[in-house]
């Protein structure tokens, strides 16, 4: 089990080096990034962009780029479909997005005839280390699905409990956000929170798997604050993976630990056929750096591309079949 990004980091350095492409690559503390990320951990980076603007600002920052391949695109969206293109040819591994809006990304990779879907959710996961909590904190989602319902919640939780289990998590605590511990037909979020759990004591989502909810931030977080309240809960005081109610919630949660809590911090997006690096704008060198080292390591374990496209493409003919 992982309990920071130097253990991941340390553990990416034992296999294979993965080839990664990214989307708009001309910006500073990305370029600072990849060129630290492909010296360790990568074997290719594709950097596609305004090949004026990336070797302007690597000679302006003396940022090394050696090495690394350039594919002179200035237009968002040829650029974003190049990316995944390459992907699909075996060009590389995983992908992540630069200076271009989520939307945009998003769009391409979810295209149906040419994107990088396989038939499931797509969901942001922020996995947070903060010096006052004792493991990873995974919060999802606050950058993809605006305001989930019931069974968009359902896919989140898969997809979180898909990278806590490659992270070596288990069992893997859920926690469903909330601003109270009781049902109140007024608050959905309360109420999504009960369905899930019972969900989950039924084994939906994995033997390993404990979904509690709703849950407060602090019961969550702290073993001190429940006990004050008398809450008894696996999940309480120990909690891996933070459901928020919607995109609002965790877009500040994570934020506020990033800026006010000066968390460390990785963005991914899960439910793909491959790792997809989606960072802020506004996110430091380290924390960029720590979203290609997740990444590259996902993309060590996640197998190919084409094969996981397949197996799940089969998995859906099934299901509708037995409908």
């Amino acid at each position: 089990m992982f309990v920071n990004f130097s253990d991941i980091a340390n553990s990416v350095k034992i296999g294979l080096k993965p080839n990664l492409v990214v989307a708009l690559a001309a910006e500073e503390e990305l370029l600072k990034a990849l060129s630290t990320a492909k010296s360790k951990y990568l074997s290719k980076v594709i950097l596609i962009g305004s090949q004026e603007e990336i070797r302007k600002i690597s000679a302006d920052k003396k940022i090394n780029l050696q090495d690394m391949q350039i594919i002179d695109i200035v237009d968002l969206v040829a650029a974003c479909n190049k990316a995944v293109s390459l992907v699909h040819q075996g060009e590389a591994d995983f992908i992540m997005k630069g200076l271009v809006d989520t939307s945009i990304f998003l769009k391409v990779v979810i295209d149906k005839n040419n994107g990088l879907m396989m038939g499931r959710l797509l969901s942001s996961i922020m996995i947070m280390k903060i010096k006052t909590y004792h493991k990873f904190l995974m919060i999802s989602d606050g950058g993809i699905i605006i305001d989930p319902d019931l069974e968009k919640k359902k896919g989140i939780i898969e997809n979180a409990v898909d990278l806590a289990n490659l992270l070596g998590i288990q069992p893997v605590k859920v926690g469903c956000l909330a601003a109270k511990e009781k049902v109140n037909l007024k608050m959905p979020a309360t109420v999504d929170a009960v369905a899930l759990k019972k969900l989950s004591e039924k084994h939906y989502f994995g033997e390993n798997v404990i979904v509690d909810g709703p849950l407060a931030m602090d019961l969550m977080v702290s073993s001190k604050a429940a006990q004050i309240k008398g809450y008894v809960s696996e999940v309480a005081g120990d909690v891996d993976v933070i459901l928020v109610p919607n995109i609002e919630t965790g877009n500040a949660v994570s934020k506020v630990m990033t800026h006010l809590g000066n968390a460390e911090s990785a963005g991914i997006v899960m439910g793909a056929c491959v790792p997809i690096i989606l960072t802020s704008r506004s996110d430091s060198y380290e924390n960029k750096l720590n979203s290609i080292i997740l990444g590259t390591y996902l993309a060590q374990h996640m197998g190919d591309c084409h094969e996981t496209r397949e197996e799940q493409k089969k998995r859906n003919e099934k299901v509708i079949n037995r409908k």
